[in-house]
């Protein structure tokens, strides 16, 4: 089993969320291995890398369905961004828990249990409702075309059953927790609009060697716009 490295980061006041980039975020290489599963896999992985860096750059005179096509190749990219972390921790045998360091180990492992329980919770409720909707969405079968609606809610499941699948694991495993400084500093900047604090967010995220993390700090801390 790997070690899944997750990070508690501050968002706000008194506020966190649990963050982790495996590692092939930080480049994509070429495979490891000859054998078809594995070039299949990196092929695929180049193609959806592509699908989300053109959809973030859609054109002003695209048509309707091409709006519609980036805008939820952008909402999976973003899904994905979310859970990937529990996605993560679902055979991780030994997690750490990288925390502010202004906060005690005790406090770091509260605030983590909270949000796995939450997270269980949350995405249990929501793989129901998916489920009943994607059965239901297959009375679409009869319909001309692919069953897009059925896709979606087919996502959505196996999204959900691995992020409820990761917090369970990860609520039973035992952690190893570290003390970041950096953590601290990016949690001060939390309050500040967007464009003040994006040079500060960038060089923290360059530090600890978490190329996504100034994106996901837009995403989630407040304030939400500049």
């Amino acid at each position: 089993m790997d070690s899944a490295v997750v990070y508690l980061v501050p968002i706000g006041a008194r506020r966190f969320e649990l963050y982790s980039e495996p590692p092939d975020d930080n480049s994509v290489s070429a495979p490891a291995t000859t054998g078809f599963w594995h070039r299949l896999s990196h092929r695929l992985h180049e193609r959806w890398h592509d699908a989300v860096r053109a959809a973030r750059h859609t054109e002003s005179d695209a048509g309707l369905w091409a709006r519609i096509r980036d805008w939820a190749v952008r909402r999976t990219a973003e899904a994905i961004a979310e859970q990937r972390t529990l996605w993560a921790l679902r055979h991780s045998g030994r997690p750490s828990l990288v925390h502010p360091s202004d906060l005690s180990t005790a406090q770091a492992a509260a605030e983590r249990d909270r949000m796995l329980a939450a997270a269980r919770k949350h995405h249990s409720r929501w793989l129901a409702f998916d489920l009943v909707a994607f059965v239901i969405s297959g009375l679409l079968v009869f319909v001309p075309g692919p069953n897009l609606i059925a896709y979606y809610f087919a996502f959505r499941v196996i999204g959900h059953c691995l992020s409820w699948l990761g917090a369970r694991h990860a609520m039973r495993a035992s952690w190893d927790l570290r003390a970041e400084p950096a953590l601290v500093e990016l949690g001060r900047l939390a309050d500040l609009p967007r464009d003040a604090r994006a040079t500060q967010v960038h060089a923290i995220a360059a530090g600890l060697n978490l190329p996504s993390l100034a994106d996901f700090f837009d995403r989630t801390a407040v304030p939400a716009r500049s």
